[in-house]
Protein backbone atom coordinates (compact mmCIF):
# COMPACT_ATOMS: atom_id res chain seq x y z
CA UNK A 1 0.00 0.00 0.00
CA UNK A 2 2.73 2.64 0.78
CA UNK A 3 3.92 1.35 -3.06
CA UNK A 4 0.92 2.99 -4.14
CA UNK A 5 0.64 6.15 -2.11
CA UNK A 6 3.64 7.55 -2.50
CA UNK A 7 3.46 6.47 -6.59
CA UNK A 8 0.12 8.67 -6.06
CA UNK A 9 1.51 11.51 -4.50
CA UNK A 10 4.45 11.56 -7.31
CA UNK A 11 1.93 11.34 -10.13
CA UNK A 12 -0.28 14.39 -8.63
CA UNK A 13 2.80 16.30 -7.64
CA UNK A 14 3.76 16.26 -11.41
CA UNK A 15 0.40 16.67 -12.57
CA UNK A 16 -0.02 20.16 -10.28
CA UNK A 17 3.74 21.26 -12.05
CA UNK A 18 2.30 21.08 -15.17
CA UNK A 19 -0.77 22.93 -13.86
CA UNK A 20 1.20 25.45 -12.29
CA UNK A 21 3.47 25.86 -15.70
CA UNK A 22 0.38 26.42 -17.64
CA UNK A 23 -0.94 28.82 -15.08
CA UNK A 24 2.13 30.72 -15.29
CA UNK A 25 1.94 30.76 -19.05
CA UNK A 26 -1.08 32.07 -19.25
CA UNK A 27 -0.95 34.59 -16.79
CA UNK A 28 -3.44 33.24 -14.36
CA UNK A 29 -2.37 34.32 -11.03
CA UNK A 30 -5.44 32.62 -9.40
CA UNK A 31 -4.23 29.54 -10.64
CA UNK A 32 -0.90 29.88 -10.00
CA UNK A 33 -1.96 30.46 -5.95
CA UNK A 34 -3.88 27.54 -6.41
CA UNK A 35 -1.63 24.88 -7.34
CA UNK A 36 1.44 26.53 -5.60
CA UNK A 37 -0.69 25.34 -2.63
CA UNK A 38 -1.41 22.24 -3.88
CA UNK A 39 2.37 21.59 -4.52
CA UNK A 40 2.80 22.62 -0.94
CA UNK A 41 0.19 20.61 0.41
CA UNK A 42 1.64 17.13 -1.35
CA UNK A 43 4.97 17.97 -0.30
CA UNK A 44 3.64 18.22 3.38
CA UNK A 45 1.44 15.36 3.03
CA UNK A 46 4.19 13.10 1.64
CA UNK A 47 6.40 13.83 4.63
CA UNK A 48 3.63 13.13 7.59
CA UNK A 49 3.91 9.88 5.74
CA UNK A 50 7.76 9.53 5.53
CA UNK A 51 7.72 9.96 1.83
CA UNK A 52 10.84 12.29 0.59
CA UNK A 53 9.48 14.14 -2.78
CA UNK A 54 12.02 15.55 -4.90
CA UNK A 55 11.19 20.14 -4.09
CA UNK A 56 12.80 23.13 -3.80
CA UNK A 57 12.39 24.71 -0.94
CA UNK A 58 10.40 27.23 -2.65
CA UNK A 59 7.64 24.45 -3.25
CA UNK A 60 7.55 23.81 0.09
CA UNK A 61 6.81 27.13 1.53
CA UNK A 62 4.69 28.36 -0.93
CA UNK A 63 1.66 28.44 1.51
CA UNK A 64 3.04 30.21 3.91
CA UNK A 65 3.16 33.53 2.91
Amino acid sequence: MTAMFDQELREQLARARKELAAARAEGDADGVQAYEGRIAGLIRLAAQHGITLPHSADEEEQNLH
